[in-house]
């Protein structure tokens, strides 16, 4: 491709490309020579499971597969066991070795699920960071300032009110820069909340005498809620090893503003394609539904193949079919502070029923349906967080979304 090609895909969703000069200039030398770029993500192994709001950065990283250049999915083994400050108002407790090495199994195994196995590196950055002496760490650390560590928002605002910060939080925005010196990458990527860190690389490679990298940063995606950024801890997720009918029910469960987000983000869909399909939902050509079920199925085949995929919009259809579901039903968040709240009090919340008690006698009279089942337990209770479609009746519906407070 051109390079007025490779950057229509490289901005895809970016929010930033620092500096978008010298992206240009690495692209036309890169087109000129032949040689591909080295680009680079990080991942800490902080967790064994992947969600879609991690395959921002990893569908970003097969756009750069796709136009030839070198990827290298850096796990980050030595980093996870200090802790990522970004965005913590308080230390973070120091992952076991074991417990960094078991997730980072996990990992190599999903994230295939995006990459292409052929043309990923998978490097551990304890191949590089273990072997560093105290001299060296000395040294890595004279290349900062506190004054400049104290400029990142978080780390500033934990100085402003007097809360702990650990010499070694400190640390860690170097080390992910010494990374980036180590592995002499063109390019790096990271959420937005990353900016300090990616930067911190830059400046890093510089005292390296090396050519500093390109800074891309991606949104952090929007869970459920389309309010949130996407998190286990708040129940808004959609797991890559979710099962195909959990995956495409919770898709159809977005709005179709988000929607249009997720495809931009998430999709393989070019752009020109995504740009007509908005153009005409806005005029009434296109039913929001269907262009919903073509991303949920397409994410449902990207994790568990095209026959799971056609299953799961079977089962999908059928369910909405047979259950009368609109397709317009109102989206209620309750917040709690419990694990667990009753179906009767949810009822109420969600402006089904005007009280606990009528909520209680429509079970009992086995008018109230959870995702399409009969429930005749009138003490039923639905577990937090989580997200339900409740019936009462043939007529009232609501979409609940659970939240802990």
């Amino acid at each position: 491709m051109s390079v007025a090609e490779q950057l229509e895909i490289i901005r895809r969703g970016a929010v930033e490309v620092l500096l978008e000069k010298e992206l240009i200039e690495k692209l036309e030398k890169s087109e000129k020579t032949g040689v591909p770029l080295r680009v680079k993500a990080g991942f800490d192994p902080t967790a064994p499971d992947l969600h879609l709001g991690h395959t921002v950065l990893l569908q970003k990283l097969r756009n750069f597969q796709q136009l030839g250049h070198e990827v290298f999915f850096l796990i980050g083994d030595f980093t996870g066991m200090i802790g990522d400050p970004t965005g913590k108002s308080e230390t973070r407790k120091a992952l076991t070795r074991e417990d960094v090495l078991k997730n980072a199994e996990t990992y190599k195994e999903q994230v295939f699920k995006v990459l292409d196995p052929e043309k990923t590196r998978v490097v551990f950055n304890s191949e590089w960071l273990l072997p560093l002496k105290a001299t060296d760490l000395i040294g890595l650390a004279a290349k900062y300032t506190v004054a400049r560590m104290l400029e990142r928002e978080d780390f500033h605002n934990r100085f402003a009110n007097q809360m702990p910060i650990s010499i070694h939080e400190f640390l860690y925005p170097l080390i992910q820069g010494y990374d980036s010196v180590a592995l002499e990458a063109d390019i790096e990527l990271g959420g937005t909340d990353q900016k300090f860190n990616l930067l911190v690389g830059r400046e890093l490679q510089r005292e390296w005498r090396q050519i500093p990298q390109t800074v891309i940063t991606m949104p952090l995606l929007e869970g459920l809620d389309g309010v949130n950024k996407m998190s286990k801890s708040l129940g808004n997720y959609i797991g890559i090893n979710d099962s195909p009918d959990e995956i495409f029910g919770k898709m159809m469960s977005i709005s179709d503003t988000l929607m249009i987000r997720y495809y931009e983000l998430l999709s393989d869909l070019p752009l020109a394609s995504l740009r007509k399909i908005s153009e005409e939902m806005k005029n009434g050509e296109l039913h929001p539904m269907e262009v919903k079920k073509d991303l949920a199925r397409e994410i449902v085949t990207r994790y568990h193949g095209g026959a799971a995929a056609l299953r799961a919009e079977e089962d999908f259809v059928r369910r909405f079919r047979d259950n009368q579901i609109p397709d317009n039903m109102d989206t209620r968040e309750i917040h709690t502070e419990d694990d667990n709240i009753l179906l009767c009090k949810a009822l109420a919340e969600a402006g089904l029923v005007k009280s606990n008690s009528e909520g209680r006698r429509a079970i009992q009279q086995g008018g109230v349906k959870v995702d399409g089942e009969r429930v005749s337990d009138d003490a039923r209770e639905l577990d937090c967080p989580g997200e339900y479609i409740l019936q009462v009746g043939k007529r009232r519906f609501a979409c609940v979304k659970l939240r802990k407070i």
